[in-house]
């Protein structure tokens, strides 16, 4: 019997809820920052480049107000991470990786699960019996900056479905669908069936949904898949890839695309699949 597939709703205090556990849960074992001069100086500027914008836009006691309303909402609702990593991490990523010769790096974003199911190198992501969305073959080779292949690299690959939701941050889906971690063969290489997912607006429904509507802006992210690739001796690879010609790709509200990350799948037999071959090269550590 053909499995009946629905649109699950992403809501913004869901996926917060989600994203904020675990991001916390892989900040446990973390050190905190002892650097106090450090803290002093990133803060104070902080601090000081508000007061620069306050006193440029003359902002009134009424925009103050609802600034702190905002503020305090964004923390109830859970969309911390959220808003950060729609628009400030894509900035934190530049910077950590403005030195890597590899594959250029995008950011984790806030739906991240770490120990997805382990696959071989060529393989299918899980996924429901009749997903939807284009079938697409993704395959390439992880190397070394010296074109070294690296074998037993491991990939691990999360996406949106059809619907634009991911698994464990909506209803109704599989634990890990389309999430998997697949580990390269012998001469680095990797080839895994999957969706090609689709756009999705993140959630509107809560702070950051009323911080785009006062706006004017839109909410679209376009499609990608997101890697996190490790292998021994080298810098861990997070990044997403694109889709060429795909909507949002010139006006991604994360601003996040990069010309070198977007894919160009061509069609396979009758063009109701398609593939396309990526390599994914990384730094020495």
């Amino acid at each position: 019997m053909t499995e009946q597939l629905t649109a699950p709703t992403a809501t913004a205090a869901s996926s917060g809820a989600a994203a904020t556990e675990q991001f916390r849960a892989r900040q446990r074992d973390q050190a905190p920052v002892a650097d106090t001069a450090r803290v002093s100086a990133l803060a104070g500027e902080l601090i000081g480049a508000a007061r620069d914008i306050i006193r440029r836009h003359k902002v009134t006691y009424a925009e103050f107000d609802a600034l702190k309303a905002w503020l305090i909402q964004v923390g109830e609702d859970g969309e911390w991470p959220l808003f950060l990593d729609v628009w400030i991490e894509q900035t934190i990523e530049q910077v950590a990786n403005e030195n890597r010769d590899g594959t250029k790096g995008s950011p984790e974003g806030p739906y991240f699960v770490p120990d997805a199911p382990r696959l071989p190198a060529d393989s299918a992501l899980p996924m429901r019996e009749s997903e939807g969305g284009v079938p697409l073959v993704f395959q390439g080779r992880v190397t070394s900056t010296d074109g070294t292949p690296l074998p037993g690299a491991t990939i691990e690959m999360w996406q949106a479905d059809d619907d634009g939701v991911y698994s464990q941050f909506a209803p109704g889906l599989p634990e890990w669908n389309l999430r998997g971690t697949v580990v390269t063969g012998d001469d680095g290489a990797f080839k895994v069936r999957t969706v090609e997912p689709s756009p999705y607006e993140i959630p509107t429904d809560g702070s950051c949904g009323r911080l785009i509507a006062a706006a004017g802006w839109h909410a679209w992210r376009p499609a990608h898949l997101h890697v996190r690739v490790s292998a021994e001796g080298h810098q861990v690879l997070t990044t997403q890839l694109y889709f060429k010609g795909g909507p949002h790709i010139e006006d991604d509200i994360a601003s996040a695309v990069k010309p070198e990350l977007i894919l160009d799948p061509t069609p396979v037999g009758d063009g109701s699949s398609r593939e396309v071959t990526y390599g994914l090269v990384l730094d020495p550590a």
